[in-house]
């Protein structure tokens, strides 16, 4: 644990060895329930009753007049959660521009300001009660679930928040949009998560949108030889043309990252199971999305996805999974009295 205002850095993270991807991702919900002790639903039943209906209220309240943010609290509790665990690391401030939101992948991460409006809310209701770790977790249920006004999915709640955060272990940890299968799952396999939490995570990429920086290597000079034209094989031609046209300064400027395009075109603004129809008519927009394919079993997976029923089931199970990953609870961590800093 560090004081306040300081910031710890760790080494880089190691990889699981291949041979062992199926070992460790069988292994994988074991280690993630164990890690979920303390947490239950419903923990703040006594000590902040209406916890749940404050955070959803306010919530409500600001998707309703900005339907991206549910792509916004879900990206945010992804990489929350695979960053040190569900800890609420990724809201620290550092004075050196040293935490987990000062890094790359985090640069385009948005939302804060509604996540420090639940907390003050919940702290003239509840003063030092609900973690700022469960404010981002039920953040990120209740702003998908406002486009049907129902819950998704059940959170489970009594998260501790962290003391620690670190650019460099964000930039370890965080799956890159250019991740191949086999570093995917051993990414996941590392969480504590397996296989099958991999594919219907990835369909959290039905809603939002991705910067043209991140994937426009797939369509412009693809193999190095100097044809613009030269596209990754694995991305249907029609939806590559489309692409290009949206990324077209990324031709002459591969690093420019301020063109973004649906990562569901027609449906980016809908949560539903379409990310796999998309998947399956090689729509996928990023390397990690494509990569699914390339894996007998998360194909299988793919082609069970495009049922929304069976969707739906089984994105609530993988993303309660999630939320366990790293958990503090009891006497671990704190309750921050603002989530930007610690106590």
């Amino acid at each position: 644990m560090v004081a306040k205002g300081l910031i710890t850095f760790t080494g880089v993270m190691s990889w699981v060895l291949a041979a062992l991807l199926v070992v460790a991702a069988a292994a994988g919900v074991g280690t993630a329930s164990a890690q979920a002790a303390g947490l239950k639903k419903g923990f703040y039943k006594k000590s902040c009753p209406r916890a749940e209906d404050i955070a959803r209220e306010v919530v409500w309240a600001r998707v309703a007049g900005n339907r991206e943010l549910a792509a916004k609290f879900l990206r945010m509790f992804f990489h929350d959660c695979f960053v040190r665990g569900c800890d609420a690391s990724v809201l620290l401030d550092s004075p050196t521009n040293t935490a987990e939101k000062d890094a790359a992948p985090n640069l385009s991460l948005a939302g804060f300001d509604v996540i420090d409006e639940v907390k003050a809310a919940l702290e003239r209701a509840c003063p030092g009660v609900v973690s700022c770790a469960d404010i981002v977790a039920l953040a990120a249920r209740d702003s998908v679930s406002f486009q049907y006004k129902r819950n998704l999915w059940e959170v489970e709640t009594g998260r501790r928040d962290g003391t620690v955060s670190s650019d460099q272990e964000a930039l370890d940890d965080i799956p890159a949009p250019s991740s191949t299968f086999d570093i995917l799952l051993a990414n996941f396999s590392s969480k504590g998560l397996g296989l099958q939490d991999l594919v219907v995570l990835s369909g959290g990429h039905t809603i939002g949108i991705g910067h043209c920086n991140l994937f426009s290597s797939r369509l412009f000079n693809f193999t190095g030889k100097n044809n613009p034209s030269d596209i990754d094989p694995a991305l249907n031609p029609p939806y590559a043309r489309f692409l290009q046209g949206q990324c077209r300064r990324n031709l002459q400027n591969p690093n420019d990252n301020t063109t973004v395009v649906p990562m569901d075109p027609g449906s980016s603004l809908s949560f539903d199971n379409h990310y796999f129809v998309n998947l399956k008519a090689h729509q996928g927009m990023f390397t990690s999305d494509a990569t699914l394919l390339t894996d007998g079993r998360a194909a299988n997976i793919v082609d069970k996805l495009q049922d929304p029923g069976v969707f739906f089931d089984a994105f609530k199970n993988s993303i309660k999974r999630m939320g366990q990953i790293g958990v503090l609870t009891g006497a671990n961590g704190q309750i921050r009295k603002k989530c930007n800093v610690v106590n």
